[in-house]
């Protein structure tokens, strides 16, 4: 796996460099800011892009940086990796498309097979989304109707799903069937409206929805 990496702090950025090429993870390009790291990538795009959120003092630069990459570099994974768990950028990192994209809270990382794993489901196409997120969003009280209608157990597949797992990740994580969430996953397009639109769409507007809920 190739990964550039974008941190303002230098000791930061230093130590996670170190820690991947450890992981034998192959570090392509570091940057401190947003004009720096396209710079890099320009002519040699890695497999996933390792940036924080807040790249100065002056506001969310990573989501920028984040979304001119998906539109120069679509096949480029985006990991932000940050000192905020704030939903309303997960969901605003989401709504550019669910594919190859994941959202860390840095202080949550506490082992290094939880970093490797979501450079990993990125690099795939997959989702990572930190739970510490998705908890926050359960405990906001729902302003969405259709979910609501969703049962326990199909809030917890729902949960999953907008963590990034996939179909055998929610199946072992709430030792059900791999049958068991499928059928769950199609209820759950149902009672939020999705019947009409394409599976994969389907699954990112469903997770969405409950980012947004």
């Amino acid at each position: 796996m190739r990964v550039a990496l974008t941190d303002d702090t230098v000791l930061f950025r230093e130590g996670l460099a170190a820690l991947l090429r450890e992981l034998g993870i192959e570090v392509t390009h570091q940057a401190s800011d947003e004009r720096e790291l396209l710079a890099g990538i320009a002519d040699d795009p890695p497999d996933v892009v390792i940036m924080d959120i807040r790249l100065s003092a002056h506001g969310a630069e990573g989501l920028h940086a984040a979304e001119s990459i998906r539109r120069r570099h679509p096949r480029v994974g985006i990991l932000l990796l940050s000192a905020y768990a704030e939903t309303a950028y997960a969901v605003r990192l989401l709504e550019g498309g669910a594919t190859g994209v994941g959202y860390l809270v840095k202080d949550r990382v506490g082992r290094v097979e939880v970093l490797e794993d979501a450079l990993r489901r990125v690099a795939g196409g997959q989702t990572a989304i930190d739970p510490e997120i998705v908890q926050r969003l359960m405990d906001r009280p729902s302003r969405q109707r259709p979910l609501d209608l969703l049962s326990g157990q199909e809030r917890k597949v729902l949960q999953h799903m907008a963590e990034g797992r996939s179909n055998n990740g929610v199946a072992e994580a709430l030792f059900l069937s791999q049958k068991t969430v499928e059928k769950h996953i199609l209820s759950i397009f149902k009672k939020l409206g999705l019947e009409q639109q394409g599976h994969d769409n389907r699954r990112v507007l469903a997770v969405l929805h409950w980012l947004q809920g």
